[in-house]
């Protein structure tokens, strides 16, 4: 009887947990993904006070802040 509720108790767990994927999580790495320097973003579509500076790549732009994107032009 004690081995019976066991199988069961496994059946229900391994239903609950979700299937192994190989490399880093997909949503924890574009949530915390960053790039030029720590001070810009990689998203999709950058926000109404952001600048897209780089790319991040294919699909991704680098969304800095317009405050930090002060370029100043020398002549």
């Amino acid at each position: 009887m004690k081995s019976l509720l066991l199988v069961l108790v496994v059946l229900v767990l391994l239903s609950c947990v979700p299937p192994v994927r190989s490399g880093p999580n997909t949503y924890v790495r574009t949530a915390f993904s960053t790039c030029w320097g720590g001070k810009g973003v990689c998203r999709k579509l950058c926000g109404g006070n952001e600048d897209y500076h780089i790319f991040c790549d294919v699909r991704r732009l680098c969304c800095v802040n317009k405050k930090l994107l002060d370029v100043r032009v020398r002549r």
